[in-house]
């Protein structure tokens, strides 16, 4: 299912679990995703450019 859960401000935490969570039934959430902005900007527009056909 989905979760909620806490990158604790690390990049490859919070892609990780955003990643993770496409798989998942239900809603993720990802607390601090935005620190994803560290190595990788625009990750989340790109995932969701990625998945939008799905």
């Amino acid at each position: 299912e989905g979760a909620r859960v806490l990158s604790h401000g690390d990049h490859r935490v919070a892609m990780s679990f955003a990643v993770a969570g496409l798989l998942a039934r239900g809603e993720t959430t990802i607390e601090g995703a935005e620190c994803a902005d560290i190595s990788f900007p625009g990750f989340f527009d790109q995932l969701d450019s990625l998945t939008a056909a799905c």
